[in-house]
C-alpha cells in the first residue's frame, strides 16, 4: 500500500452467489483526493463499494484503511474508523422530516457524539435543509433528497466518503450543485470515492481516475491523463475527448504516484 494512500484493494475477488463480478481488483485511494471510478455497466464499480463497505463479503484479496486490514468489517465498525457510504438511488425514509432523517447518521456514532454542534454544520453546508428541516422528507426534489442523503454521511465527519451515482435523475442546475458541494467537502480534507454517470463531468472535478472492466482495473492514473486519453473516450466516455493520445498496452495499470495534480476549482 502506497504510503500517501488511504484506502487500497489487493486482489479483491466478490461476487454475488455462484456469480464472480470483482475478479481480483486492485488499486489505491490518495488520501485528499477526490477520484472517480468508471467503467461500462457491470466492471464492478457499485460491487466495490458494497464490499469495502462490509455489505458483501469478500471471498479472498484485502480491503486496508489507514494501514489496517478492514476485510469483511461490518458497516458499524467501519463507520467508527471514519468511512461513510451513500448507495445509488433514494435511501431516505420519506415519511419522517428532514431533521429526523439526518439525525439517523448518528445511529452508529461513536459515545460522547455531539450530535447538535454537526446538525448545526450540516444545516449551515446545506441550507436548503434548515429551511426544511420539519417538512416530511417525501416533499424535496431529487436533488435536495440526495444533498439529504450526503448530509446524513457527513454527520459523523468521515475520513473517506463513497458515493454512488448522486447526480442520476437530478437536472443540471442541480447536479452542479451537488457536485460543488463534493468539492467543497474535498477542500476540508475528506477523500471522496466517487461512480458517477456523467463520468467525463466527475472526471473535471477529480484528482485520479480508476477504469474498471470485468471486474479488473484496467487503468489506474491521474484523472487529467485519463480524460487526455482518446481511447479512453471512445471506449468509456463517449469519444472526441482528445485529438491524439499516447497509446496502451491493453490491462497497462498506471500507479496513482505519478505527479499529483492541483485540487480542482
Amino acid at each position: 500500500m502506497a504510503a500517501d494512500a488511504i484506502l487500497a484493494l489487493e486482489d479483491v475477488v466478490a461476487g454475488y452467489g455462484k456469480m464472480t463480478i470483482l475478479h481480483g481488483t486492485s488499486f489505491a485511494v490518495r488520501r485528499g483526493t477526490i477520484t472517480t471510478l468508471i467503467g461500462p455497466n457491470g466492471a464492478g464499480k457499485s460491487t466495490i463499494f458494497k464490499t469495502v463497505f462490509g455489505m458483501l463479503p469478500a471471498r479472498s484479496g484485502r480491503v486496508v484503511f489507514e494501514g489496517a486490514d478492514i476485510t469483511n468489517l461490518g458497516p458499524r465498525d467501519l463507520i467508527a474508523r471514519g468511512l461513510s457510504y451513500v448507495p445509488q438511488g433514494r435511501n431516505i425514509f420519506p415519511e419522517l422530516s428532514v431533521r429526523h432523517n439526518l439525525e439517523l447518521g448518528a445511529v452508529m456514532a461513536p459515545k460522547g457524539f455531539d450530535l447538535a454542534s454537526r446538525m448545526a454544520a450540516a444545516f449551515d453546508r446545506f441550507p436548503v435543509l434548515r429551511r426544511k428541516a420539519d417538512a416530511q422528507a417525501s416533499t424535496l426534489s431529487g436533488g435536495e433528497q440526495k444533498m439529504l442523503e450526503i448530509a446524513r454521511g457527513l454527520l459523523v465527519e468521515p475520513k473517506l466518503m463513497l458515493i454512488d451515482e448522486p447526480s442520476i435523475g437530478l437536472s443540471p442546475i442541480m447536479a452542479n450543485e451537488l457536485f460543488a458541494a463534493l468539492t467543497e467537502m474535498n477542500g476540508r480534507g475528506m477523500t471522496v470515492l466517487l461512480i458517477e454517470q456523467n463520468a467525463k463531468r466527475a472526471l473535471e472535478l477529480s484528482h485520479d481516475g480508476i477504469v474498471l472492466e470485468l471486474g479488473r482495473t484496467r487503468i489506474a492514473d491521474t484523472a487529467k491523463n485519463i480524460l487526455a486519453d482518446a481511447r479512453i473516450g471512445q471506449l468509456f466516455l463517449g469519444g472526441g475527448l482528445a485529438e491524439e493520445s499516447p497509446s496502451r498496452p491493453a490491462g497497462e495499470v498506471i500507479g496513482s504516484g505519478a505527479s499529483s495534480p492541483a485540487r480542482p476549482q
